[in-house]
């Protein structure tokens, strides 16, 4: 095997896992989005064109998403910036929150809230 053979195949070889890394932001269970850890993800109805509206106490109460700043978007899934300049995933251009009451996976208490206006997201 000549060297630039062995060096390409050693490039491949890290390249390789972090390329298995690049997951969705969230997943679905039971008919709604959650984040990695189980956690139900919610929409806020005041929300438009893929702009958060939840700052400051709201986002206390409702913490978004967290996108990295190098995260790239994927299909549906995709990173938007926030007022504060952090960024949030968003999915079908709705930015995506979890809710600080719920306590445990698959506690869904946030929906409805605000007369409806948090609900649980959906694929």
């Amino acid at each position: 095997m000549t060297y630039s053979c062995k060096a390409l195949l050693a490039a491949a070889a890290l390249i390789l896992p972090s390329l298995a890394l690049a997951a969705d932001p969230a997943m679905s269970q039971d008919g709604v989005l959650v984040d990695h850890q189980g956690m139900t993800l919610y929409t806020f109805a005041k929300d438009a064109d893929g702009k958060s509206m939840c700052n400051d106490k709201c986002a206390t109460n409702w913490p978004p998403l967290a996108a990295a700043a190098t995260d790239k978007d994927m299909g549906k899934w995709t990173a938007i910036k926030r007022d504060d300049g952090t960024m949030q995933w968003a999915y079908g251009g709705k930015p995506l929150y979890t809710f600080v009451m719920d306590k445990q996976a698959g506690d869904k208490t946030g929906d409805g809230k605000m007369d409806g206006a948090w609900k649980v997201a959906k694929p």
